[in-house]
């Protein structure tokens, strides 16, 4: 959340609300009365305020629209709402029916335009108009029954004040939760005391098959259970309590109501009739102490499938060792900054993103890029902030710090796919909102029902309790989150960042891969293999190529500039996508580029044209040069280039032709080049001569055989990334190549392609397995318990463990390999 702008949209007072929020691009009287005019016309909207001078509009009335409507007039109108963001860590949540009270008590904020709360992590996402006071967003959760984790926070079920904001953190900033190890210990702790004042009470049901009916006095049962009942079940009342409040309900309303009525129907037997009463204290005693286990077992699993973002957490050092003319100091790395010099020894993590400066050594960047072979690092060489050096004392000029560097931006990606919902979640949260009112329904009629039909109105009471019980909305709203999470950690381990989860439940439905061809398909750095001057004179020739590209990154251009021709002197350079540059050398125009650039130009190639076919032919890249000479524009010569495809490569089109999907490859190269690369690989259809904006509309053309997945790495590609349904981007490319896709490739494997869609359809059927499990467990289950085929301690146990096995079977993902690794395994 922007923290810089302290105007906060005001919260709603007396039957007047109001909404403040900034507003970016006005310069004059009109452009504030044209965000005025937009405003007021939006439904309950009284009074409109635009300040030019301050950038701040605020609008009020009995009943606003939601903020997302009002942002969306602004830019209607041709302004912007810079948007605001915070993480809140959310203590007290255990079920679907608590997320969506959370969700819908933070979207109803004034500035609010879009939440989104994830179970798993008990975290929630906020995205705002701007900036919103935390503390107005830890009342709204206080009032829905919930509270804001502080920092030093006590473990659950401890009383415990805090601080309003506390848990409340910018985007990226490490906002600190309860801590997990004393949460454990707690949890450990209380669930101890539980088993051993439950035990007594419920192991002489043990004996009962056996004709054995031996069990404690009843006042020594209350006893026992009292504790349990109001001690450690406290934390029932308390999340049931605040979900009544709410006018909501949730799954600790359901053990409260069940526990609290087998407990209170065994007291009200026990005054009445003594020694000799019908008690129930152990169906009350075993449903508190197996949830109780159930939530330590769900917690430990929990923290698990975090396992991934928490090691890549592990890797940022805390210190660096800095060289100043002075010497070495072992400073804070928030300390350094960049360009400064930073020692690193054998065995240390690179505690910056730099350049080698001195020495020689090789890094360990597995667990940043997934690449489990050490890679040499020479002087000019980029090292990356937590990988391991190896074998060699080297100092390194730093380039980025903090928050800045590559493992900073892994993490807040993974942390980012993590925290967005799945568009399948959706159907889960709309069956959660109205899990509990019909569970309750369900339990009165089961009261009811026994109670009218049969008169055993003690039978009737215990066969409602078994319906309040083993209702469990905990493991429907366990069912996607812990995928997700699972999945994009176990990919980003792979080197296969995920941005978000839209993109990784989409891309098990790709049907069509396109691919780049140079720097994708191919290593990307082709080499000039042969050079036809008109004139006979190669080094003329190239010299000429040189001072036309010598600020080029093309692959091309660096092939030439690496054969150490000096450049002659040029001026006036212009790229001209898909197709080459132009520019004026030694005072005339020139041209290096495709043959369409000659054509265009209006260059004659005849002399030229039957080598040019042969090369093509044997799968070479060409470029042909012209310049401007007695008012013409002659041909001076050509160049042939060839590029390598990648290791791999040809597995990974087999892979995906395995897993049923189509490849294309799209390229600005000649037919010739593209298509000996395609045939070598084995690509299903190939597109030559491709510019890039008609990459856009080829893409468009290839989804009308399915989902399409673009994968490229270069500038020209990003539009096309940006097209596809799923984006893939090679992470060896540009960041605007990676800003664009969904999905990065870590490493510049073209195999990891076909490894998303396997860990994309491993996660999605792991969401598929666990709702199955979730839904068909209450559809049977239910029906059971109503008639009276489940004793409350049975259900208790059941609905316990549920959620532990929703959560135990996401935990398969973490098996998952790539291919490539698991080959090296077996």
């Amino acid at each position: 959340m922007d923290t810089q702008n302290t105007v906060v949209p005001a919260a709603p007072s007396g039957p007047s609300a109001s909404i403040r929020l900034p507003v970016e691009g006005m310069s004059c009287a009109s452009c504030a009365g044209r965000v005025e005019r937009a405003l007021a016309a939006l439904p309950g909207v009284e009074s409109v305020s635009v300040n030019v001078v301050s950038a701040m509009a605020e609008i009020r009335g009995a009943s606003l629209p939601p903020a997302a409507e009002v942002v969306a007039a602004v830019e209607k109108a041709g302004y912007r709402v810079p948007a605001g963001e915070a993480d809140l860590a959310i203590a007290g949540m255990h079920c679907a029916s608590c997320v969506g009270r959370v969700e819908r008590a933070l979207a109803a904020v004034p500035g609010v335009v879009g939440v989104s709360v994830n179970l798993a992590t008990e975290r929630a996402r906020v995205h705002t108009a701007g900036p919103v006071d935390p503390a107005v967003l830890a009342e709204a959760v206080r009032k829905a029954g919930y509270r804001i984790a502080a920092p030093e926070a006590p473990a659950s079920g401890d009383a415990g004040a805090e601080s309003p904001a506390a848990g409340v953190g910018a985007r990226g900033a490490a906002t600190t939760t309860t801590p997990a190890k004393p949460k454990l210990s707690a949890e450990a702790r209380h669930l101890a005391i539980a088993i051993v004042l439950a035990a007594p009470l419920v192991l002489p049901m043990v004996g009962m098959p056996f004709g054995r009916h031996w069990m404690l006095p009843g006042w020594l049962q209350l006893v026992l259970a009292t504790p349990l009942q109001f001690w450690l079940g406290a934390r029932f009342y308390r999340a049931g309590w605040g979900a009544l409040r709410a006018g909501t309900g949730n799954m600790d309303l359901l053990v409260a109501l069940g526990t609290t009525t087998a407990y209170g129907l065994s007291v009200f037997h026990l005054l009445r009739e003594g020694a000799h009463a019908p008690l129930y204290f152990e169906g009350s005693a075993a449903i508190i102490t197996l949830v109780l286990l159930g939530k330590f077992l769900e917690g430990r699993a929990k923290r698990q499938t975090t396992g991934a973002i928490r090691a890549l957490q592990a890797l940022r050092p805390t210190t660096a060792r800095l060289r100043t003319p002075q010497g070495e100091s072992e400073v804070p790395v928030e300390q350094v900054a960049v360009g400064d010099l930073v020692v690193v020894r054998p065995g240390e993590r690179f505690p910056v993103d730099g350049i080698v400066e001195e020495g020689r050594t090789h890094a360990d960047e597995s667990l940043v890029t997934g690449e489990s072979v050490p890679v040499a690092k020479d002087p000019g060489d980029r090292v990356t902030a937590g990988a391991v050096n190896a074998d060699g004392v080297v100092v390194v000029r730093t380039a980025a710090t903090g928050a800045e560097t590559a493992l900073s931006r892994i993490v807040r990606l993974v942390e980012d796919a993590q925290a967005v919902k799945a568009p399948i979640q959706r159907t889960v949260d709309r069956v959660a909102a109205v899990f509990v009112p019909v569970i309750l329904v369900l339990a009165l009629l089961t009261l009811l029902g026994w109670g009218l039909a049969t008169g055993d109105w003690d039978r009737a009471i215990l066969n409602a309790v078994s319906v309040l019980v083993i209702a469990c909305p905990c493991a429907l709203g366990l069912a996607t989150p812990t995928a997700i999470m699972a999945g994009t950690g176990v990919a980003a381990r792979a080197g296969i960042l995920v941005k978000d989860a839209h993109a990784l439940e989409l891309a098990r439905s790709i049907q069509v891969v396109a691919f780049d061809k140079t720097g994708t398909l191919t290593v990307g750095e082709p080499r000039l293999l042969e050079a036809i001057p008109m004139d006979g004179d190669r080094d003329a020739l190239l010299a000429l190529a040189a001072a036309l590209q010598q600020h080029s990154a093309h692959p091309l251009a660096q092939a030439v500039l690496h054969e150490g021709v000096q450049a002659a002197p040029a001026n006036e350079l212009q790229a001209l996508p898909g197709r080459g540059v132009r520019g004026r050398v030694d005072g005339r125009m020139a041209w290096i580029g495709n043959l369409a650039l000659m054509q265009e130009a209006g260059v004659a190639v005849d002399a030229l044209l039957p080598r040019a076919r042969e090369l093509e032919a044997s799968g070479h890249t060409l470029s042909w040069l012209a310049v401007e000479q007695g008012g013409q524009r002659v041909l001076r010569g050509l160049l042939a280039f060839r590029d390598q495809p990648r290791p791999g490569a040809r597995l990974a089109i087999e892979r995906l032709r395995a897993m049923g999907v189509r490849t294309v490859m799209l390229s600005g190269d000649n037919r010739g080049a593209a298509g000996a690369v395609a045939q070598a690989l084995g690509i299903d259809e190939v597109q030559a001569e491709v510019r890039p904006e008609q990459k856009v509309a080829a893409i468009e053309a290839l989804k009308s055989g399915g989902v399409v997945a673009m994968v490229g790495d270069g500038i020209n590609d990003a539009p096309a990334l940006a097209a596809a349904d799923v984006g893939i981007a090679m992470g060896s490319g540009t960041d605007v190549a990676m800003h664009a896709a969904a999905i990065t490739l870590m490493r510049s494997q073209p195999q990891l392609v076909a490894d998303a869609i396997d860990v994309s359809r491993r996660t999605t059927g792991k969401i598929h397995q666990n709702l199955f499990w979730a839904f068909g467990y209450n559809v049977i289950g239910i029906p059971l318990a109503a008639a009276g085929l489940l004793s409350p301690a049975l259900a208790g146990a059941a609905m316990a463990f549920s959620s532990v096995s929703v959560v135990a079977n996401t935990l398969l993902l973490r098996h998952w390999r790539p291919a490539a690794d698991a080959g090296k395994k077996s």
